[in-house]
């Protein structure tokens, strides 16, 4: 793609955000921008601090110095990636202690204003593919295509089980797992508007391969108009 565009993907958790956004950004040779990663990446930070461990009574303070000083957002082959204290480390913000705490971390206003700034920069260098809470509401309502996944809540479910375990899951695991999603739904509804302006895309009957074929098909409408030459 010659023009800069901005796309957006937002939707509830687990609704294959980021992995879909990963390959529309190598399909259309953009970079990715993983916002979550970021929260992530700021929980790490504090818990690398002494001290109390139970988030919910984290200050949010001590959370943003910790962030400020330790987290960086550099450029990768096709991705902006958080380091910390000038090293690589996806397995740290990935870990068990860090996904049990970035919730409580997300609803602190000065660390969300934090990350958006983060975020708004990679867009001032590079066209992104942008993927998270809010992207296309509050952190680009300017965004050139903004797309909102849904999928039906034991979708969801199963999805993420067969990542996290690397086999089917069982009903039970499965139903266990809808009662966890839809806690943090209700918990992140804040978070999770979708701009009037997007295009929802559900995925509960889609492959992934499908969901990026529509997404990379839009986008590439959307730059068509923009260079005044008729779409697909």
């Amino acid at each position: 793609m010659s023009t800069r565009i901005i796309i957006a993907i937002d939707g509830p958790a687990a609704s294959g955000k980021s992995s879909t956004a990963i390959r529309v950004a190598e399909r259309l040779g953009l970079q990715h921008v993983d916002s979550g990663a970021l929260y992530r990446a700021a929980t790490a930070a504090r818990l690398r601090e002494p001290g109390e461990r139970d988030a919910d009574r984290w200050v949010e303070a001590d959370v943003l110095a910790a962030a400020r000083r330790l987290v960086r957002l550099v450029p990768s082959h096709r991705s902006f990636l958080p380091q910390l204290d000038g090293q690589a480390a996806d397995q740290e913000i990935r870990s068990g202690d860090v996904t049990a705490r970035v919730s409580a971390v997300a609803r602190m206003p000065g660390v969300r204003a934090w990350v958006n700034e983060q975020v708004k920069a990679t867009a001032t260098t590079h066209s992104i593919v942008v993927d998270g809470r809010d992207i296309g509401t509050t952190v680009f309502p300017e965004a050139d295509l903004k797309i909102f996944l849904v999928a039906d809540p034991w979708e969801r479910a199963r999805r993420r089980l067969r990542q996290r375990l690397s086999h089917e899951p069982a009903e039970r695991e499965i139903a266990e797992e809808v009662d966890r999603l839809m806690h943090r739904d209700h918990r992140d509804a804040q978070q999770s508007g979708q701009a009037s302006d997007a295009v929802v895309l559900d995925t509960t009957h889609l492959t992934q391969a499908e969901q990026v074929d529509r997404i990379v098909a839009l986008a590439n409408a959307v730059t068509h108009r923009g260079d005044g030459t008729s779409g697909p």
